[in-house]
């Protein structure tokens, strides 16, 4: 399947209610620090949401609800590969998405056979901290040749003008966080971003 190229995260499933409309058809929820009956209501209403709109949904980490709710779509980050079961994953046809930030952990996502591979941050990201410093273009460009006809994903540090940068130097498909859940007019920004990946 070919993927949409603009694929925002979200951390609650209300967001998906504003931007489902507006014509995302590429979501990710992540869902940190939630109790599991929450983490549980929250992707069964991002499935029911993004079905009725025709989008796809990724569930970032929570392998175990994804299986359980007949989720299409998981994302992994190398600590969360530690824990999942990756048999009982790929059981459940569950297709996969894997963070990367350097090649050790290419090389272990690919070795996985993923669905997507992303790669962060490619620029400053405000989202968490982390170890990496930002990538840059030309790793972008790097991994595109690396993962051949897998799909890349950039993220972190991405506006809609960034996102073309990315497209631009080898990326399939951009990812954006807190450009847009903190911009003071999320629609109009998704506006933007849908303009730049059409």
């Amino acid at each position: 399947m070919t993927l949409p190229r603009f694929y925002p995260i979200f951390d609650d499933a209300a967001w998906l209610d504003r931007v489902l409309p507006l014509g995302v058809r590429l979501v990710q929820l992540r869902l940190k620090d939630r109790d599991p009956a929450d983490v549980l209501d929250q992707i069964d209403r991002g499935l029911r949401l993004t079905r009725a709109h025709g989008a796809t949904l990724v569930v970032n980490d929570h392998w175990q609800a994804a299986i359980d709710l007949g989720a299409d779509w998981l994302h992994l980050g190398q600590e969360d590969l530690d824990d999942a079961d990756l048999p009982a994953i790929r059981r459940a046809g569950l297709r996969l998405g894997v963070s990367t930030h350097d090649r050790a952990e290419l090389d272990r996502a690919l070795a996985l056979a993923p669905d997507y591979v992303a790669l962060g941050p490619v620029w400053p990201t405000i989202l968490k901290k982390m170890r990496w410093h930002e990538q840059g273009l030309d790793r972008v460009t790097e991994w595109k040749a690396l993962v051949g006809d897998i799909p890349l994903v950039a993220i972190g540090g991405l506006t809609p003008d960034r996102g073309a940068q990315a497209l631009a130097a080898g990326a399939d498909i951009v990812s954006a966080v807190t450009d847009i859940t903190l911009n003071p007019d999320p629609e109009a920004r998704i506006a933007d971003w849908l303009a730049v990946t059409a």
